[in-house]
């Protein structure tokens, strides 16, 4: 069964359906179904993988563009296997939460939320270079839309026309990149262009040309993380879009992942050299992030910029180029579906009731919403690393992955967490502690059944990941370990290639 083209079409058609339907009721139930139907889907997937193969599973391969070489590949292993399934659930999580909240052409919202899912898992799954650099370039459509015509901020379309023209430009560096990746080798004549992400795995390019290839990669995966200073547009997106789509960009960060999964395999002797660099870059993003975010009053730019702080560290986890590191952060990255886009979805159900989410709109949020407070401080505790929760793993591993690389680091690295428990929880202390600041906090109703049912599963989530961390990393630790085993050999390889053989030899 072609299961990854199923879960990259389904939505799309599903979407498709929903346009020929009228009523709103059946256009959310039908909406909700096919996210359903998309999430088993999923953990069908996750439950037929087997972790102890390290290479690519589930492979799909057609010709696509013969001239080009191009082929329809797709295929997953045990880095990417974790993510169809939280980006389903985040799914399914986005439209429960709009099923009130959304009254302006609902038909046209939940289908470019299912059109948006559909190419998201596309990211995920490509395995050729064009195939994922349109999947890449296809999320740009639903999102401005999203933005644009359902945003919540009275400055929604210029956020929705700056996200579009940051992805835009970092697009460009990201498509020269992929495009040098897959020129021919300048000494075989008879060899054509090659995007097969398995063969350029196996064929490392010169030590020269892949530092060209890295910097173009790594900036315009970096822009769409957002990692600091290319963040800029996270804050007012956030601020202005609607808040469904705003979990779905705190929780799913398909920047980092293709710095994982393209920048750094198919570049290794430029990432080793440039590691610094990525530290360099992530331990600004963290601290910068955290010291921001500590002068927020505002929720949901609190969140912004704690997004921005959690995607440095993940980059400085991916800079040490250890087992331990990469684990980390590839837990680090699925935690953000569950914690991050919890959160973000909370937010939007206080925002729901009171109209704001400014500080001085709160206080004393606990006594009319205690099951909203206990659901909210339970992600915020993992989104700080609380031991025994799914946070706190990651970032153990991802300490324990930079000290090994530089104890100096890890010291400025730690420097950064503690930081981002200082302004989650001097934040939580005004907005939901002490005294009834505002009348309309006092009637604010507790979550309904469907809220409670979106925060509670995600909270029991963060604490069977925290508590049974073992579930996740046996899926990714053989590819892990496969992972920078390849890196380190690839950089071996790369580096003792002279500069007048292999592709883009000048």
């Amino acid at each position: 069964m072609p299961i990854l083209s199923l879960l990259i079409f389904l939505p799309l058609v599903w979407a498709l359906l929903l346009l020929f339907l009228r009523a709103s009721r059946v256009v959310r139930i039908v909406a909700l179904l096919g996210a359903v139907l998309e999430l088993a889907l999923s953990l069908i997937m996750l439950a037929a993988l087997r972790p102890e193969i390290a290479g690519m599973q589930f492979v799909e391969r057609v010709s696509w563009i013969p001239s080009l070489n191009t082929h329809y590949l797709l295929g997953v292993d045990g880095l990417a296997a974790l993510f169809p399934p939280l980006t389903a659930l985040l799914f399914c999580a986005v439209i429960l939460a709009s099923w009130t909240s959304i009254q302006f052409m609902p038909r046209l919202y939940f289908a470019l939320l299912l059109g948006l899912e559909g190419v998201t898992m596309g990211v995920f799954c490509a395995l050729d270079l064009v195939l994922f650099f349109l999947f890449w370039e296809l999320t740009l459509v639903p999102i401005y839309f999203l933005i644009s015509l359902w945003g919540i901020g009275p400055e929604r379309r210029f956020a929705a026309t700056k996200y579009t023209l940051f992805m835009l430009a970092g697009g460009v560096p990201l498509l020269f990149g992929m495009i040098l990746l897959g020129l021919p080798d300048a000494g075989v004549a008879e060899s054509g262009l090659n995007f097969d992400y398995r063969v350029l795995l196996e064929q490392p390019l010169p030590a020269h040309a892949q530092t060209v290839v890295f910097l173009l990669l790594f900036c315009g995966f970096a822009v769409k993380a957002p990692l600091f200073p290319f963040h800029t547009w996270l804050p007012t997106v956030l601020k202005e879009g609607p808040v469904g789509l705003s979990a779905l960009l705190v929780g799913l960060k398909l920047g980092v992942f293709g710095i994982l999964r393209f920048a750094l395999p198919l570049a290794p002797t430029a990432a080793r050299d440039a590691c610094w660099l990525m530290a360099a870059l992530g331990l600004l993003g963290l601290v910068y992030g955290a010291l921001i975010a500590l002068q927020q009053s505002n929720l949901r730019k609190m969140l912004a910029f704690s997004s921005i702080s959690h995607v440095g560290l993940v980059v400085v986890g991916l800079a040490t180029l250890n087992i331990q590191g990469i684990q980390g952060a590839v837990l680090q990255l699925a935690n953000f579906s569950i914690v991050a886009g919890g959160l973000m979805l909370l937010t939007g159900f206080l925002h729901h009731r009171l109209g704001s989410t400014d500080l001085v709109s709160l206080g004393g949020l606990a006594q009319p919403l205690p099951r909203f407070t206990a659901l909210f401080l339970l992600l915020g505790m993992a989104s700080i690393g609380l031991p025994g929760t799914n946070g706190f793993i990651a970032e153990l591993l991802i300490l324990l992955g930079v000290l090994q690389a530089s104890p100096s680091l890890a010291a400025l690295a730690l420097l950064g967490v503690i930081l981002s428990a200082a302004y989650f929880l001097n934040f939580f202390r005004h907005a939901f502690l002490g005294p009834i600041a505002q009348p309309t906090v006092a009637l604010a109703l507790d979550l309904r059944p469907r809220e409670l049912l979106i925060a509670g599963v995600m909270g029991l989530l963060v604490l069977v990941g925290g508590l049974f961390p073992g579930l996740v990393q046996n899926v990714t630790v053989n590819a892990a370990h496969v992972w920078v085993a390849r890196m380190a050999a690839n950089a071996e390889i790369g580096a003792a290639l002279p500069l007048n053989r292999g592709r883009l030899s000048p």
